[in-house]
């Protein structure tokens, strides 16, 4: 590890403190280096394989969640949703993304993760995304939509919540 301070590539840089963050995702060292003696700190990762994501018009890009994100918060900007709650609905949407262990996935197939966290979150965001990403051309596509919902809301239960009811 280089230090940050004198450039030392030293070997005997040793850890001081390792510390697991909160989702268990990256692991925080502090180091002292062996050649100035100052303490720094690294973060580690797994890298994961890149997931590339097949586009409607035949292209492919690596996925990103980034752009998940801003899909997400302009379908609910001035909705009662906070920054905290759009990221993680986006960590678990790549979570099911990645966790299907494919190196390819379809552009539909994220849209329509996207859709049902959005359906059972806020239905103005929901038609606000869906109005773009199914390309709605006149007012019936907003009813047809509306309706779909609605009645969605109205025959389907409630899903359970995970570890609910297991006691």
């Amino acid at each position: 590890m280089r230090c940050p301070f004198c450039g030392s590539h030293d070997d005997r840089n040793r850890v001081i403190d390792s510390r697991s963050s909160e989702d268990g995702a990256t692991i925080r060292r502090r180091r002292a280096c062996a050649g100035c003696g100052r303490r720094f700190t690294t973060f580690e990762r797994v890298e994961e394989a890149p997931v590339l994501v097949l586009k409607r018009d035949g292209s492919k890009e690596q996925f990103d969640l980034g752009k998940l994100v801003a899909g997400l918060e302009k379908a609910c900007k001035n909705r009662p949703i906070s920054r905290s709650h759009i990221m993680e609905i986006a960590s678990d949407i790549e979570e099911t993304v990645r966790g299907r262990g494919q190196r390819e996935v379809e552009s539909q197939e994220v849209g329509i993760e996207l859709l049902n966290a959005l359906r059972e979150l806020d239905p103005v965001a929901y038609m606000r995304f869906a109005s773009v990403y199914k390309d709605f051309q006149d007012p019936a596509d907003f009813e047809r939509e509306l309706e779909s919902l609605d009645s969605l809301h109205k025959t389907t239960p409630p899903k359970p919540r995970a570890g609910a009811g297991s006691r």
